[in-house]
């Protein structure tokens, strides 16, 4: 006899410098300054997810997601990996707050991720659908690539949104 009970999925946690690849859902908590990456392929229902915490790797090879420079290359190759296509791949960025007072541009880490992974996903040729960048508060991301990527966001203030 079949179980009556809906199979709940478990959802992965990903932390700084982490990344996922699949059709669960994924989640990323208390995106400050770091960027909150999603690529989907709606022909395959596949996705992918990583939490960047900085631009440039500058050679380091250790944890590639923590760069945005290495994490959407490796995000693109993970994807194509499993049949996915640039052309049917899009994007949707979440993140990239200013949590500090800061002096001089060169401090605002949020965003300098944020324009690194915008000129990188461009490079690519990857569609960036949307984003929800920048202010002051920080967030958290549930990604559900098998609810046709559905990007929802929660911010530190109690708002919360669906991308």
């Amino acid at each position: 006899m079949p179980d009556p009970q809906p199979r709940i999925e478990q959802t992965s946690m990903i932390g700084i410098g982490e990344y996922r690849v699949g059709s669960f859902p994924m989640m990323t908590i208390g995106l400050g300054s770091c960027i909150g990456l999603t690529m989907y392929d709606p022909n395959l229902k596949l996705g992918a997810m990583v939490h960047i915490m900085l631009p440039e790797s500058a050679g380091r090879k250790e944890r590639p997601g923590k760069y945005a420079d290495t994490a959407v290359p490796l995000l693109m190759n993970e994807l194509a990996a499993m049949g996915c296509k640039n052309r049917s791949i899009t994007a949707k960025m979440i993140g990239g707050a200013s949590m500090f007072e800061y002096f001089g541009t060169n401090l605002n880490i949020g965003e300098r991720n944020a324009e690194k992974v915008r000129n990188l996903l461009k490079e690519h040729h990857i569609h960036l659908a949307a984003e929800d960048v920048g202010g002051k508060v920080g967030r958290s991301v549930t990604f559900l690539p098998g609810n046709d990527g559905k990007v929802s966001i929660r911010r530190a203030d109690g708002t919360s949104t669906d991308l």
